[in-house]
């Protein structure tokens, strides 16, 4: 199989504006995302997509490869499709440009289930970690996922799913935004119309599930810092210096 890894990447963030550019430990949000997924070292090729000339001078300028989007686009899939539809790729990775500690084991992880799907059943891999902090599970920042008895996804809300009416049977998954698609599944996905599910939560992933797609989920025990809030990001840089 062919795969690649792309990072769509917006500058104006509706929750933190600019955030792909903020400063994370002497480099910027997205070069230290197109590093990290570039350092996993399990794709044929990474691309940088983006519809900023500020994003793409900085990734081009540290020798990175990036793609100007062409059109307006709802989401980052379909600013994916876009530079894909035409390119001779298998499985295509939708890594967020606001996931700066992506690291080569889940992707692994999340990869192997293609390799053993020899049916095709799985349009649609997809990453989750367990939660226990109940702040956490509150935020909507935090994208909750449940899942069925094989792992594939029924429902990811902002709401803390499911509701603990017996709190000790309770257990809760985040979703980790980082997708791989078969690439037809990708193609149809950007044809599709969003639905109220998607409107309401402002998750595209509902889509896929509205329309019939099978997303497998794939549970990691990763640290997942996601850069969606200024306090976010301190919490990151937090974390690389206490690496160093």
């Amino acid at each position: 199989m062919k795969i690649v890894a792309m990072i769509p990447a917006r500058f104006e963030a509706s929750r933190f504006p600019g955030k792909l550019m903020k400063d994370l430990a002497g480099k910027s949000v997205i070069l230290r995302t197109y590093e990290a997924t570039k350092n996993a070292d399990l794709f044929d090729e990474v691309y940088v997509i983006t519809d900023s000339d500020i994003i793409f001078n900085e990734i081009s300028s540290n020798g990175g490869k990036v793609i100007k989007s062409k059109k307006e686009h709802e989401s980052g899939s379909d600013r994916i499709a876009e530079a894909v539809e035409n390119l001779n790729v298998d499985i295509v990775v939708n890594v967020q440009g606001d996931e700066p500690f992506t690291q080569t084991k889940p992707l692994r992880n999340l990869l192997e289930v293609f390799k053993n799907d020899v049916d095709k059943q799985i349009d649609i891999a997809s990453l989750m970690i367990k939660m226990d902090d109940l702040e956490e599970i509150n935020n909507p920042n935090n994208v909750k996922v449940v899942t069925d008895e094989q792992n594939f996804a029924m429902y990811f809300s902002r709401s803390p799913i499911p509701f603990p009416r017996d709190a000790s049977k309770a257990i809760y998954y985040k979703h980790i935004g980082i997708y791989a698609f078969r690439k037809e599944a990708l193609i149809k996905f950007t044809k599709l119309p969003i639905n109220n599910l998607e409107a309401a939560e402002k998750l595209e992933n509902l889509r896929f599930l509205a329309h019939g797609l099978k997303v497998k989920m794939v549970e990691t025990n990763q640290i997942a810092i996601g850069i969606d809030t200024p306090e976010d990001l301190e919490k990151a840089n937090a974390v690389f210096k206490n690496k160093n």
